[in-house]
């Protein structure tokens, strides 16, 4: 079903002359208030940061940092393997930097060590003489790796945005908007990546060190520089995109423009982009290549490459990134294919649950991705170790908007259904015993069925305006584009185009539909529609569409590789028109 976000905005045969009120009503279809709006065109730090003392632990966290830097302490940055966790890990290690202060890092092995601090770790840190640790996007819920540092008498600082329990584990400040105890303020930000919460801790410290008189004979540094790193970190893990998120990302992209970066210029080169990043090239290009090397390789390429200052060095490691992407997009492919055998033994429940042996943990999250796109439901996807009767699954888990489905992975924990789990509403980790599997599946049908059919319920394709064929011009892309950045919670403006008729339709790559596409006004254009080949659209699209009229709706873009730019649709769904 076809809705409109936000009132029918049919631009007609042109957009000449729209294009300011264009952006007003892209604006107020996403929640903006009309005397908002000069706010949120441009959204700006200076608008949307809150005072970080609002957060909770946030001024104790602050000045145990800023201690730390006057008095010269051993500092060790303990970080998580995907990308959220390396950039807010490399967000403290130039932040202390800028400081005069150099900072050690530890990021786990996702497939030796797991997700989260381990009291092993934490120990040794401290017998190698560091006297803090700040874990970054992790240790929410490591309730006994942190009883252990305290008694090794190591100080452990928590950055995270995980769901909490009621119950906080031991440390000297536990930094999280998502504490149940937060501030209404704090809690108003729990959209935010842990790379955003550090960015937030990084402001705090530099007031801290200020109010110290630390900068009467230093300048202090360029927090904007850092902004950058937020980006990458706060798309990569799909957070909301409005609000804050939104202003930091937006500002983000600008600091990533200018390059000044060592590690991400070499990534952005790596990536094979010619112009600036945009917001989507962060989630589908700089993104995975960092979360390579925590799924299929070293860990700790990621926070390497974000923190060197060696454009040699940095060169050689976004080679390394760019490769093991590629045999992760293989080892995805393998496991993607075997889930999906299993999809239809799925088809009573309300969250899917698959699982098999020999399954890769570090692409299930990608796989479940992939499931819920292709189910329209909450996925859970179980890599199995040991044999037939025993041993240990490790699970990620993707929702969809209006399920918490990582609420709903601690309450599992709770029941004793779980040995570990956390995560927050749209993704969730997990460890289970293989026995346990079909009560979890059980345990998560009830607790979440209403809340899945609710969902599915409001499932519609929401279109922003519609435009004849030779509406669809570069001017009206850029326009959209003006009221992003995109992401989730602040979704990219989707168009319908028509009406048309199909002059050309055939597969490339894999699965990809390719068009072309021409209107009664003689305007012709292409379009596109992903992974598409196999499904309802794509057959009619290919096979049935010949001489009949019809309604494209999806995503407008640049396309850029022709001598002069012009504007194509990427397909999300079809209509007939006659």
């Amino acid at each position: 079903m076809w809705r409109w976000r936000g009132g029918n905005m049919d631009m007609g045969e042109t957009t000449a002359g729209v294009e300011d009120d264009l952006v007003a009503q892209l604006l107020l279809a996403r929640g903006v208030p009309r005397e908002d709006l000069a706010r949120h065109r441009n959204p700006t730090l200076r608008d949307f940061l809150p005072d970080p003392s609002e957060f909770r632990d946030m001024d104790a966290a602050a000045e145990r940092l800023a201690q730390a830097v006057l008095t010269g302490e051993s500092v060790t940055i303990y970080g998580d393997y995907d990308v959220d966790g390396a950039t807010s890990a490399a967000l403290l290690v130039r932040l202390l930097r800028m400081l005069g202060h150099e900072a050690g890092y530890y990021i786990p092995d996702r497939l030796l060590e797991g997700y989260g601090p381990s009291g092993e770790a934490l120990v040794r840190l401290a017998e190698q003489g560091s006297s803090l640790i700040v874990t970054v996007d992790c240790g929410a819920m490591a309730h006994r790796a942190l009883e252990d540092a305290h008694a090794a008498g190591v100080d452990v600082i928590v950055v995270d945005h995980h769901k909490c329990a009621a119950e906080l584990p031991r440390a000297v400040a536990l930094v999280n908007p998502n504490r149940l105890d937060e501030s209404d303020i704090g809690a108003a930000h729990g959209h935010l990546a842990a790379v955003g919460v550090a960015f937030l801790l990084a402001v705090a410290t530099v007031r801290a060190l200020r109010q110290r008189g630390y900068f009467e004979t230093r300048p202090e540094p360029n927090l904007f520089a850092l902004l950058d790193l937020v980006a990458l970190g706060t798309v990569a893990d799909v957070a909301a995109i409005h609000g804050l998120n939104r202003a930091m990302v937006a500002q983000g992209l600008k600091v990533m423009a200018r390059r000044e970066n060592v590690g991400m210029a070499a990534l952005i080169d790596a990536s094979r982009l010619s112009r600036a990043p945009a917001c989507s090239d962060l989630g589908f290009a700089l993104g995975p290549r960092i979360n390579a090397g925590g799924r299929v390789g070293e860990s700790t390429l990621g926070v390497r490459l974000l923190t060197t200052e060696d454009p040699d060095e940095a060169r050689a490691i976004a080679a390394q990134l760019s490769q093991l992407n590629e045999e992760r997009r293989a080892i995805e492919a393998s496991v993607q294919e075997a889930a999906e055998m299993q999809l239809e033994t799925q088809h009573n429940r309300a969250v899917t649950v698959l699982a098999g042996r020999g399954w890769h943990p570090g692409v299930i999250g990608i796989v479940a991705g992939r499931i819920k796109e292709k189910t329209g439901k909450p996925s859970l996807v179980i890599a199995l170790d040991g044999d037939e009767e025993s041993g240990h699954g490790k699970g990620s888990g993707r929702s969809i908007t209006g399920v918490d489905l990582g609420a709903a992975v601690i309450a599992a924990r709770e029941q004793g259904l779980l040995v570990a789990g956390g995560g927050h509403a749209m993704a969730a980790g997990l460890t289970v015993e293989s026995e346990r599997i079909d009560a979890l599946a059980d345990f998560l049908d009830e607790r979440l069925g209403r809340a899945v059919a609710a969902a599915q319920a409001q499932q519609s394709m929401l279109l922003d305006l519609s435009v004849a064929p030779g509406g669809l011009k570069p001017g009206l892309v850029e326009s959209l584009d003006s009221a992003g950045p995109f992401g989730v919670g602040w979704p990219a403006p989707r168009i319908a185009v028509g009406p048309v008729r199909l002059i050309k339709a055939d597969i490339v790559g894999k699965d990809h539909v390719r068009m072309v596409a021409a209107g009664p006004d003689g305007a012709s254009f292409k379009a596109i529609a992903f992974r598409a080949a196999e499904s309802e659209m794509g057959q009619a699209l290919l096979h049935g569409s010949r001489g009949r009229s019809l309604w494209l709706a999806g995503r407008a873009k640049i396309d850029d590789w022709s001598s002069r730019p012009q504007a194509e649709l990427h397909v999300e769904d079809a209509a007939w028109a006659d």
